[in-house]
């Protein structure tokens, strides 16, 4: 909906200029409610060095990028042709290059958040290799599905709570389900 050239929507136009649209709400608008909710949370308890973006974003082929990188039809398109896999050299390369370029800029004691799928390895097998112990990943992630963390994370930032973080290093990264999040009032 987003690609086609009839969309006369903002967002669909501004991907079409060739300034293009910010990262953060191309992807906002892609995936709904998990990104939205991932969005929301990086920005509401993100705490960079001064002078750095606090929110990358993995994608198919350019590695880590900030939020507000501009997205273009183009971009979109070329990452569209790349598996997001471990054993897709396109994807590993690229976000293996820019974890170990911020691992290297990064305070030794520096944590990083990942607010991504955990189950699998398509992001904590690379990014395990290079940040170690230093990958956290919220607890409360165990168990759920893409919504259900989606909801969660946009909920705590609008209440401004933080959830609690848990080295990714030997976790439990599969688990039972948790009950539902509680329909929200007026919902």
């Amino acid at each position: 909906m987003l690609l086609r050239s009839e969309a006369r929507f903002p967002l669909a136009r501004q991907v079409r200029r060739p300034e293009g649209a910010p990262l953060g709400e191309v992807f906002s608008f892609l995936s709904g409610l998990y990104f939205r909710g991932k969005h929301a949370y990086a920005q509401a308890f993100a705490r960079p060095p001064e002078g750095w973006p606090g929110v990358f974003v993995i994608t198919a082929g350019e590695g880590l990028l900030p939020l507000s990188e501009p997205a273009t039809v183009e971009r979109l398109r070329r990452w569209s042709r790349v598996d997001i896999d471990v054993a897709e050299r396109r994807y590993r390369r690229p976000l293996e290059r820019d974890a170990r370029a911020l691992a290297e800029k990064l305070a030794p004691d520096a944590e990083v958040v990942l607010l991504g799928s955990i189950a699998t390895g398509k992001y904590v097998d690379i990014l395990s290799a290079v940040f170690g112990s230093r990958l956290l990943f919220p607890s409360d992630f165990v168990g759920r599905g893409d919504m259900s963390r989606g909801g969660l994370m946009l909920r705590c930032a609008r209440e401004g709570r933080e959830l609690t973080y848990a080295p990714v290093e030997g976790a439990e990264r599969h688990g039972r389900r948790p009950p539902k999040l509680p329909r929200l009032a007026g919902r």
